[in-house]
């Protein structure tokens, strides 16, 4: 698990807490090893960033003053299966690939959010002021996660038997970043309703940038979140989460079912992943899945502009609802586009599909 307590710079891992517990229950000896020793990491990490968010502003947020020329920089670090942040420097802005797929992974895909972002959303990095873009692979051993800590992305080489390298999901590297946009912008309390929306935002956001790099239209795209991370993906491993039939990701005797309901009516409440944060993300992103699909087109010009104005827009509030959040989508779709337009009709009627609104 990869948060000690709700706060606005948590830790955010892509892997939940409950595939973990479930793999530490169901595996072989060496994946329920590996499981373990995944948790406890996180657990560690949380500890960590609690710490120093108390102390003051994290690094990453302390970027360039605003109105700094665009300019996309990346530095990727290697950890070399230490647990030392942020390691040795492997490849730099404008440097040669260097064969390690894991490097270069990482650095095609932290340019690849940043492509989206500012060429879509006009925005310049995380911070909207030219952040530099870190990223540390090959961290630990056998550790299977990715997170970003408020200060950089850092990735896991997977266990070798359930999971690959965390950094093979474009996807996985979109979501984790978007997290540093929301700490930005919104500051939504992870925790509840309100780090479930957190967790969706980043769902989408990672979403859009896969199908951007691969010009897909939404009725094309998969709409499956680390698809690539299983070794042996199949119909009872397709992801980690499923934004179109939220639930159906995987179901099978290691890593247990998905639990992610796609209707308020199945809203699970739980203590657990911080109040369900990861589970119950399942109803915002299916609700942009299907206002997407019904608007039509690339997904990113249209529904990913409603719902980025909505993440920008000062009446999101740090514990705001999916209902407070549905008003929001369906405010900027009617800024946008007109009160009877097509796109704000599909808003709202996406989110009375999934019980958000009536």
């Amino acid at each position: 698990m990869c948060t000690k307590k709700p706060h606005r710079h948590s830790i955010h891992c892509i892997l939940p807490p409950y595939i973990l517990s479930q793999i530490a229950k169901n595996g072989n000896d060496p994946q329920r090893r590996f499981a373990v020793d995944t948790l406890s990491v996180d657990v560690s990490f949380r500890q960590f960033r609690a710490t120093a968010v108390a102390s003051g502003a994290p690094k990453a947020m302390r970027g360039a003053m605003p109105g700094t020329a665009a300019a996309l920089k990346r530095t990727i670090y290697d950890a070399k299966n230490d647990q030392s942040l942020p390691g040795t420097v492997v490849r730099t802005e404008g440097s040669d690939a260097t064969g390690d797929v894991s490097v270069d992974e990482a650095y095609d895909y932290l340019g690849a959010t940043y492509e989206l972002f500012f060429d879509q959303f006009q925005r310049n990095s995380i911070d909207d002021a030219g952040l530099p873009l870190d990223a540390t692979v090959h961290y630990d051993e056998d550790y299977a996660n990715a997170f970003w800590n408020g200060s950089q992305m850092v990735f896991g080489d997977g266990d070798g038997e359930l999971f690959t390298r965390f950094t093979a999901s474009i996807d996985v590297i979109g979501h984790e970043l978007t997290h540093g946009v929301t700490e930005v912008e919104a500051g939504l309390v992870y925790e509840g309703q309100s780090g479930a929306l957190n967790e969706s935002i980043s769902d989408v956001f990672g979403s859009l940038v896969k199908q951007y790099g691969l010009k897909q239209k939404a009725d094309e795209a998969d709409w499956l979140i680390g698809a690539q991370l299983f070794l042996e993906p199949g119909p009872k491993r397709q992801a980690i989460r499923s934004m179109k039939e939220p639930g159906t990701a995987y179901d099978d005797s290691v890593l247990g079912k998905d639990p992610q309901p796609g209707h308020m009516k199945d809203f699970v409440r739980t203590v657990e992943d911080n109040g369900g944060v990861h589970i119950n993300s399942g109803i915002p992103n299916r609700a942009f899945y299907l206002a997407a699909v019904a608007i039509g087109g690339f997904a990113w010009e249209k529904a990913g502009r409603i719902w980025y104005d909505s993440l920008l827009d000062a009446r999101l509030k740090p514990k705001s609802t999916f209902q407070a959040f549905a008003k929001l989508t369906r405010s900027n779709a009617e800024k946008l586009y007109g009160v009877d337009s097509a796109e704000a009709k599909a808003v709202i009627q996406a989110w009375k599909d999934v019980g958000v609104i009536k």
